[in-house]
């Protein structure tokens, strides 16, 4: 029963109820000794133990922006009373980063004590006028000094002040507390984003219907992108990364970003630019979040072209060592290595990846001995920040790896450091190593040549180590990409690629590479989604996936509906791969899902910028103009992919309903011959667009169900697109759902 005014705790007068909750209640009373205000919270006897370890939190902190406490009575505790209201956005963008700033030193003072909030949230931070205030620590963890807070307990308590709500604030709680993992500072940094985010939006990051949906949200989707500058986009996605690993890992490099971020922001501090980020940003916005890097091809100057994969195998194997540094942004190798032979200057270069440094290099090698010289650049003025001639043996090649990666981290900041995760399981037999890099320097290029090549290399790697799990990984990748290139059928190749990705997890369970190629063929193969989902978190509980694994994961998390998600996770696998045109193309693929047709006719010319005869590209651009009505413009560019990839069936059927569309029936049906009777791999795809293409949906669904039965890679990624909605919302379509065992969010014909 609430207490009246006029109540006496000791000496405390009680004033008036500020709150109640399911763990007891909160009024303003008086102290008459010291004639001032305070707040009293009362404890239900059965939360004595969280009131004493509140009282112990608070009263090892003393700092402006944290309620400070006064006293402790039997069962309450005697705080600071505060005259403010709760956070709440969306708010100015300097208004919302002052706030920020202070929380920032409020946590960080707590963390530099070992205490762990576990409920931060905006009903737990006051406004007054000389700032923020940051309340309850009721759930607080207190850990040994020098090390983080942990706790091995789930921290689902509300706060008091929460009256009628069940146990738990789901919508705050970090990945590992919705599991009831042990949550360190790094989880307060998770909960931290979350209240940025709604201090600059106005609206939760996951918010859905019930406690236990919002915690599923937490663990397994990616928020919308925010209405802000790139940098600060950039700081609320590193802090609400699923893995504390991959977090900031500590409130002090959170508020280093947000001081740099605030220096580029105040002249736009109401300004609402978009946060995808669909052109490589310049040196100076991609800067204020963390130090990036770029390592270009380093050059072969062995007098071998034949040597040219060992080069690039180094510059790679330094790209992989380079992003699992915390804090670190690296350029994926797809971008990095598109500058190869471009006589540009390296600031030109930085300016187009957006990074504010450049590694760039050659190597030398003679017989069993190499030779590598490296040099760091900065962006800013073309300066050298660090260089170094290394002469080693061939076989220290991955001390040598690791060594310019620990340089490299030492000379971008002091608080970067190689992280010791990242020695490898296993040290390779240098001729296996070699092998597959010669297999990897064919792949990068899909053609039915170089395949067989690398594969020869694959299996030579494998006699020479049999307890090397990459080759087998990289085999089994090199039966994938052929399928989706149309170039195999996928009943043939995906049996052959899962037989050696399971065979390289036998040998490294937790290999990221083959448990992304796993999940890939559980997607687009097995139609097994919750295996694809379960192989994906897995790989990502490992750190940040490569570029080409996102991409997968971009296709896996559009596939099963959750279209916002897929789009955000390209918009942020661009930032660290920007001149990659296949994830480009699947940015405009999801763009157009989203009824964003205009975006994706915009992002499809920023790719045919980069290189005008990308056919992917042209046949994206042709889908988006088609979507806006413009059937023209989308016959040309259709007619341009298909001349650039002729052995792509399924163009051959797009381009003759475009054809047929436009009154060209006769050069249609010569098309349409070329599928055939449809039993080839990839035809009846084809005979799917053409009939999409003319409203023609019954036909659209029979071809549909022969492309599911032949295991069509893009089947289901390409149904979800709007040239499909009409089918999607036919009596045809439960049939044809059923046959891919989609999850409930893309069952439905609605969409």
């Amino acid at each position: 029963m609430p207490l009246p005014s006029g109540t006496k705790l000791g000496p405390y007068e009680i004033v008036a109820p500020l709150g109640a909750g399911g763990m007891g209640e909160v009024y303003r009373a008086h102290d008459p000794r010291l004639n001032r205000d305070v707040a009293v919270k009362i404890s239900a006897a059965e939360f004595s133990a969280r009131f004493e370890r509140e009282a112990k939190a608070i009263a090892a902190l003393n700092h402006p922006h944290i309620c400070q406490i006064y006293d402790v009575g039997p069962a309450y505790l005697v705080m600071e009373f505060i005259e403010g209201v709760p956070l709440h956005g969306p708010l100015p963008l300097d208004q919302a980063l002052r706030y920020a700033l202070q929380i920032c030193d409020a946590l960080d003072a707590a963390h530099k004590k070992s205490i762990t909030h576990r409920d931060l949230k905006p009903s737990n931070i006051l406004v007054t006028q000389s700032g923020v205030k940051l309340l309850d620590f009721g759930l607080a963890k207190m850990g040994t000094a020098g090390a983080p807070a942990a706790s091995g307990v789930a921290t689902q308590t509300m706060s008091l002040t929460e009256a009628g709500t069940v146990l738990g604030t789901a919508a705050y709680m970090s990945p590992e507390q919705a599991k009831g993992e042990p949550a360190d500072t790094r989880s307060d940094i998770f909960s931290f984003g979350l209240v940025l985010y709604e201090m600059v939006s106005g609206r939760r990051a996951f918010s859905r219907n019930s406690a236990v949906e919002t915690m599923a949200a937490i663990l397994h989707m990616e928020p919308e992108s925010l209405q802000v500058t790139p940098a600060l986009q950039i700081i609320v996605t590193r802090c609400l990364r699923k893995s504390p690993a991959d977090r900031f890992q500590s409130m002090a490099q959170v508020k280093e970003a947000l001081l740099a971020a605030g220096s580029g922001a105040s002249s736009a501090s109401n300004a609402t630019a978009s946060a995808a980020v669909t052109t490589a940003p310049s040196p100076q916005s991609s800067s204020v979040a963390a130090p990036s890097i770029a390592v270009l091809p380093f050059a072969n100057m062995s007098g071998d072209a034949d040597n040219a994969y060992f080069s690039d195998g180094l510059s790679e194997e330094i790209i992989n060592v380079l992003a699992r540094i915390p804090g670190l942004k690296v350029i994926a190798r797809t971008s990095a290595f598109a500058f190869r032979g471009k006589d540009l200057d390296v600031r030109k270069i930085a300016e187009m990846l957006g990074v504010r440094t450049i590694l760039e290099g050659s190597v030398r090698r003679a017989g069993t001995r190499i030779r590598v010289t490296a040099q760091l650049i900065t962006a800013e003025d073309g300066s050298h920040l660090w260089s170094e001639r290394y002469d080693r043996e061939l076989a220290d090649v991955f001390a040598l790896q690791d060594a310019i990666a620990g340089s490299i981290a030492a000379a971008l900041a002091t608080k970067l450091v190689v992280p010791s995760d990242v020695s490898r399981q296993h040290t390779p037999n240098l001729a296996a190593y070699e092998a597959v890099l010669r297999a990897r320097y064919h792949l990068s290029n899909v053609t039915p040549d170089s395949v067989p090549r690398a594969r020869d290399c694959l299996k030579q790697a494998i006699s020479l180590d049999p307890h090397y799990a990459l080759p087998h990984s990289v085999l089994g990748g090199s039966f994938v990409s052929p399928a989706v290139y149309g170039m195999i059928p996928a009943h043939e190749a995906m049996p052959l690629a899962r037989a050696e990705y399971q065979k390289a997890l036998a040998i490294d369970p937790s290999l990221p590479e083959a448990l992304v190629g796993l999940a890939a063929i559980s997607m687009f193969y097995d139609y097994d989604w919750q295996a694809a989902g379960q192989l994906f978190e897995k790989a990502r509980s490992r750190g940040p996936l490569p570029g080409g694994a996102r991409m997968r994961y971009g296709q896996y998390l559009f596939c099963i509906g959750q279209r916002d998600a897929a789009l955000h996770e390209s918009e942020s696998a661009m930032q660290g791969d920007p001149l990659n045109l296949q994830l480009r193309s699947l940015l405009s693929f999801a763009l157009m899902a989203g009824g964003k047709d205009a975006d994706a006719l915009s992002e499809c010319r920023r790719i045919l910028e980069l290189n005008p005869n990308y056919h992917l590209g042209l046949f994206c651009q042709s889908l988006a103009y088609l979507q806006l009505g413009q059937i023209n413009a989308a016959l040309v560019s259709a007619e341009k992919a298909h001349a650039l990839a002729s052995w792509v069936l399924a163009h051959s059927g797009y381009v003759a309903g475009l054809l047929s569309r436009t009154g060209h029936k006769d050069r249609a049906a010569a098309l349409l011959q070329n599928l055939g009777d449809g039993s080839a791999f990839g035809a009846p795809f084809g005979f799917v667009y053409y009939h999409l293409v003319c409203s023609e949906l019954e036909q659209a669904a029979a071809w549909a169900g022969k492309a599911i039965d032949q295991r069509e890679p893009w089947a289901i990624f390409l149904l979800m697109l709007p040239l499909a909605r009409d089918l999607r919302r036919s009596a045809h379509w439960p049939a044809l759902a059923k046959l891919m065992n989609p999850p409930e969010a893309i069952s439905e014909s609605k969409s």
